[in-house]
């Protein structure tokens, strides 16, 4: 976080403050005349005692752009003292654009893939075969764990917050890994001062306040749950503590015959080795190639907030004061071992981060001022339109009759009878109403300019309005872009996710994932704009048989283009298992019977040898290997056979 401040002007002048959410300090109720802070009023939470000043206003700017996709900014506007901003008209705009870059992001279908798959069944290659397992046993978990559903939810905080977090754990429950999304307001790296903020933390916090509750008799508290990299430690226990807390408890020291001499030794965990040179224990990971020294601890803990006294934050909480939660199994979480060298949490931002830096930027973020400027756009198209649908009117003249009201009420079928010289006039609005919605759509066409959303893809432009084909595509080009640089900052997240996946299906022993090894997958995202299948279609069929695309990359691009294809290996199958002119070629060039069955997914069996073809033997000549012997042949006694042809 960067901040640059005006040298030689006296206390009390406003700070200009330059960081990563400095796009909202145009906002009063955001940043503070002097120190350039949230208000306390207007965000409680990013102001708690045990919050650091450095996420201050990260956690605000999160529930200002919340309040934004709810239609609530003008609600949060009065509580910073702005008294009029509730009557604000907000008619979901900012959340329409929200919904549409995660809809454009994610693409119409996500494909877990794993390089050399595809085309293992018709090969003996033990790698393809490989890749093959994996990517089948990270389908089944992605089918079982709602992996998309998953997604939409991180997707979403990302694109509206810039920032979206996974929990990974191994459920021995379940016996699979579960997946969790985070709110990224719950998620607190501690980011290195001196190092690239870009790299993944050491220690990672997820904290939130638990309200009050006097009914069950329980007070304000702090959840922290924590993972943290750390040397492998001696093995331990659960156990209580002179305090009655549930703790992790060191088991009692081995005895060790050296030379008769007995030598105290750590107690160690499975698999783990203690260096007496050193005193370091290293482990054996099945992913790594060497053992490491290295593994992962979980804490979570509950502190009461009116227990806590001087300057403390959430990297700072004092654990003497804490009381640790107990796992369903017995185990206590208090720097539990989990066995794994790895923090099981993937932190997604929305864009590439800066350099030196670990947070994502909300893709609403430079059109904030513009839907500021729609409200109001609209709030005075609403008070126009009262005016025009029952406009005012203006009544002169003494009223037959002798009635001298002075104000009349406007109703449909009402008749107003004047005396002599009497009149009326209405007051007509309707053109500063025509104006005002103009100016709402010149608004909607900046937003989604700036935000690099074109009109077409919200619905608010009618694409059959371009000349061609190609004027559209240019229309899409900013689409494409904003698109291509968002999930860059995804994919390596992904992928680091479904390796996660892999390590902890081995660190938990799963069955089906013996002797599997760790390969690379990706998650790949499907099109995301209209696509024209036909011609997509005549791309594949031209090129398959002309012999410059094979019928894998043909079949996934009929995928990416819509095509109802699931599986690229079942599809290729089913397209072999008709093409029987291809299987007689086949045929013909090995006059290999089991090829040509495995090729139409038939067992298919071979024709018997036909039995070897022996010839009449002559006077005078030695008999073949393997042929009867014409002499004592029974059929002829006499030892005789076409003696026509002997001379």
């Amino acid at each position: 976080m960067a901040r640059g401040l005006v040298e030689g002007c006296p206390v009390g002048f406003k700070q200009l403050v330059i960081d990563a959410w400095s796009w909202l300090n145009y906002k009063p109720v955001f940043s503070d005349p002097v120190r350039g802070m949230p208000y306390r009023r207007a965000f409680p939470e990013s102001t708690a005692m045990w919050v650091p000043e450095a996420d201050q206003r990260r956690l605000a700017a999160y529930k200002l752009l919340a309040a934004y996709d709810n239609n609530q900014a003008g609600e949060l506007a009065e509580v910073g003292g702005q008294h009029d901003a509730r009557e604000r008209r907000e008619y979901g705009d900012p959340s329409m654009f929200i919904d549409a870059l995660v809809a454009n992001v994610l693409g119409r279908e996500q494909h877990i893939v794993v390089p050399g798959a595809e085309g293992a069944s018709d090969t003996t290659d033990v790698s393809q075969q490989a890749a093959e397992k994996v990517q089948g046993l990270l389908r089944e978990w992605a089918e079982a764990e709602l992996l998309a559903m998953r997604m939409q939810q991180v997707e979403r905080k990302a694109v509206g917050l810039g920032d979206g977090v996974y929990r990974l754990a191994w459920d021995p429950g379940k016996t699979r890994v579960t997946l969790r999304a985070h709110d990224p307001g719950f998620y607190f790296p501690v980011l290195p001062e001196d190092g690239d903020a870009g790299d993944f933390p050491t220690r990672v916090h997820f904290a939130w306040e638990l309200p009050a509750d006097p009914a069950r008799g329980l007070k304000a508290r702090i959840r922290r749950i924590t993972y943290e990299i750390g040397f492998i430690g001696p093995a331990t226990a659960a156990g209580v503590d002179e305090k009655g807390r549930a703790v992790r408890a060191p088991l009692p020291v081995l005895e060790q015959s050296d030379d008769d001499i007995s030598v105290p030794a750590p107690p160690l965990g499975p698999g783990d080795v203690l260096d007496p040179a050193t005193g370091s224990i290293t482990r054996p990971y099945p992913w790594n190639d060497q053992p490491s020294a290295l593994t992962c601890y979980l804490t979570d803990a509950t502190w009461v907030i009116g227990d806590l006294k001087g300057v403390v934050d959430v990297d700072t909480l004092p654990l003497g004061l804490a009381t640790f939660a107990t796992r369903a199994d017995g185990e206590v979480l208090d720097h539990l071992d989990l066995l794994i060298d790895f923090i099981p949490v993937v932190h997604v931002p929305n864009t590439v981060p800066p350099a030196e830096e670990h947070w994502g930027q909300p893709s609403l973020a430079k059109v904030l001022q513009v839907f500021d400027e729609l409200s109001g756009s609209d709030t005075d198209s609403a008070r126009s339109s009262a005016t025009t649908g029952l406009p005012m009117i203006g009544v002169w003249g003494k009223a037959a009759g002798g009635r001298g009201e002075h104000t009349r009420q406007v109703v449909p079928g009402m008749v107003w009878e004047l005396g002599e010289g009497g009149g009326m006039i209405a007051v007509d609005t309707s053109r500063q109403l025509a104006e005002l919605r103009s100016h709402t759509h010149d608004l909607q066409d900046r937003a989604a300019s700036v935000a690099r959303l074109p009109a077409v893809t919200i619905g608010t432009a009618d694409p059959a309005q371009a000349s061609s084909g190609y004027a559209l595509q240019l229309t899409l080009g900013p689409l494409d872009s904003l698109i291509g640089s968002m999930r860059l900052a995804r994919d390596h997240k992904y992928a680091l996710l479904l390796k996660f996946v892999q390590r902890l299906n081995l660190a938990g022993q799963h069955p089906d994932w013996a002797g599997v090894k760790v390969l690379p997958a990706k998650m790949v995202f499907g099109p995301y704009t209209p696509t024209d299948k036909a011609a997509v279609l005549d791309q594949v069929t031209a090129g398959v048989t002309g012999g410059v695309l094979s019928l894998e990359t043909g079949v996934r691009m009929l995928m990416d283009a819509g095509f109802p294809v699931e599986d690229v290996e079942a599809e290729i199958e089913r397209i072999q298992a008709r093409q029987f002119e291809a299987a007689k070629a086949l045929a013909d060039a090995t006059g290999d019977t089991k090829a040509v069955g495995d090729y139409l997914g038939l067992d298919l069996k071979p024709d018997p040898t036909p039995p070897p073809v022996v010839l009449p033997q002559l006077p005078g000549q030695q008999p073949q290997p393997g042929a009867p012997n014409n002499a004592q042949d029974p059929a002829n006694p006499a030892g005789q056979g076409n003696r026509g042809n002997a001379g």
